[in-house]
């Protein structure tokens, strides 16, 4: 019954949205040539005979958002959800489903439709969907709130964890879970007999050997345990029980408290995996950012081709040595690869490193120095405008970098780790991140630079990728961002 209730309120939660969606698409055409038809230049006079053409959209913008709607889990139970990752959810939807249907019509070339008419429908479906889902949100907590639409739980284990959950229940009514009470561990308990309270406040209702009992004579939609560790092991004729009567059972797993990892339960041909990680995960976002790199790399590569080519033969006239640099760089996890850089440096300069040493201006196991003797007077002025980087676009195109994230470190500073440190190497390497926008050659403290990367990866975003890309270009137009 449970289990049919929340498919029933999952196809009613995609009613709306799917609604919402083709509501901002008529909505945005009546705004763009009803409206305010004269706001924008038009190829074309449009009426509303023509809103034809334009519900030629509805097929595509339902495979569209169905796709990415279930993509991204928004029909799971979201009771514990908060608001703001409920907006995040649809908001995500609205912007890369905008952008994969504008792909759509240009690839088609649907000539009758409006560009600017693309836009409106894009801030006029966010609006409409985040809009509905707060509706949606406050409407079920008030009802939840009062008691309608809640689901009756009974809590295993007296223990801190068991604790902590029956407050967090108890304070967050719009959740809709109602305490029945505890079922105690046999070693919890002197007296077989049920009775009394816990120190949560909730009666008890007998021990793990009264669950059938339990579970015949009241109604439970769910049971949720929160025993200690040495307890999993007897829980296993819990399971089978809940399993056999339709319960369905929820296991708190937050035995290491201390750890900052995400938690997320998956699937391996049947056996459950419960993963701990410190990396995005968001697979959608993480492809928008790999296409981003592609599309960039490859635009910027084609704007900076003649300017390279004639840099490269002043390197050739100006030094002895290839044109390219090639060094061995770590990646994702520690991954060897070949950075290409523009030279700048004399020929031999990595045999020279030892010659220099005392030149170095920054901490740790890296080097850095404005007045290294190896570099070039061109290469001075190509590494000022980081012009000498452009090369590494064909590391971004192989996947080995991406245009944002953590500086690509040399195998011999990795091995110089310390543990905490090699954190760094969970996300691939960048071009530009955190550490060029904020004035690399000002940061000498090499635990700050691991800050600074370590910080990226924790707050990752494509938000967070497009402002440091924003931020790289007076960064390298303005020389601060030189080493």
């Amino acid at each position: 019954m449970l289990k049919q209730q929340a498919r029933t309120i999952a196809a009613l939660l995609y009613a709306a949205d799917l609604s919402s969606t083709l509501a901002a698409l008529l909505a945005a055409y009546g705004l763009r040539h009803i409206v305010l038809p004269g706001l924008f230049p038009a190829t074309f006079r449009l009426g509303l005979f023509d809103l034809p053409h334009y519900l030629t959209l509805v097929g595509p913008i339902v495979v569209i958002w169905t796709g990415l709607l279930f993509g991204m889990s928004a029909y799971k139970s979201r009771r514990t959800a908060s608001l703001r990752g409920e907006v995040a959810l649809v908001s995500r939807a609205a912007v890369f489903g905008s952008v994969l249907l504008t792909l759509v019509v240009y690839g088609a070339r649907w000539d009758f439709i409006s560009r600017p008419f693309l836009l409106i429908f894009a801030i006029l479906d966010l609006l409409f969907l985040v809009g509905e889902r707060v509706a949606i949100r406050v409407l079920a907590r008030n009802t939840r709130a009062r008691g309608f639409n809640y689901r009756t739980v009974l809590l295993v284990g007296d223990t801190p964890r068991a604790r902590s959950m029956a407050k967090l229940i108890h304070e967050h009514p719009w959740w809709g879970w109602k305490l029945l009470g505890v079922v105690r561990e046999e070693r919890a308990v002197d007296i077989a007999s049920p009775g009394g309270d816990t120190s949560s406040g909730l009666p008890v209702l007998g021990t793990l050997a009264d669950m059938p009992r339990i579970l015949t004579e009241i109604p439970v939609d769910e049971v949720m345990l929160a025993v200690d560790r040495p307890e999993l092991e007897s829980l296993e004729e819990v399971f089978l029980l809940c399993e056999e009567m339709g319960v369905k059972t929820r296991l708190a797993l937050d035995f290491f408290p201390h750890v900052l990892a995400r938690v997320e339960l998956e699937e391996l041909d049947g056996i459950p995996l419960l993963t701990f990680s410190t990396t995005p995960e968001d697979a959608l976002a993480l492809l928008a950012k790999r296409g981003i790199d592609v599309a960039l790399s490859l635009l910027i590569g084609g704007v900076s081709l003649v300017p390279m080519l004639v840099v490269a033969g002043l390197i050739k006239l100006t030094s002895r040595g290839p044109v390219l640099f090639r060094q061995t760089r770590c990646g994702l996890y520690g991954r060897p690869f070949t950075l290409l850089k523009l030279r700048t440096m004399v020929e031999g300069a990595e045999d020279r490193l030892e010659e220099v040493a005392h030149l170095n201006e920054h901490e740790g196991p890296i080097f850095k120095s404005k007045h290294d003797p190896r570099v070039t007077l061109l290469g001075r002025l190509i590494r000022r405008f980081s012009f000498d980087e452009v090369p590494q676009l064909w590391n971004v195109l192989k996947g080995e970098m991406s245009l944002v994230g953590p500086r690509p470190p040399l195998p011999q500073e990795v091995a110089r780790y310390e543990r905490w440190q090699r954190r760094r190497l969970s996300m691939k390497p960048g071009v530009t991140g955190l550490w060029q926008v904020s004035g690399r050659n000002e940061i000498t403290d090499f635990e700050s630079w691991m800050e600074l990367d370590l910080a990226y990866i924790d707050n990752w975003s494509l938000a967070l990728d497009a402002k440091i890309l924003l931020r790289t270009i007076p960064a390298v137009l303005s020389g601060r961002g030189a080493r």
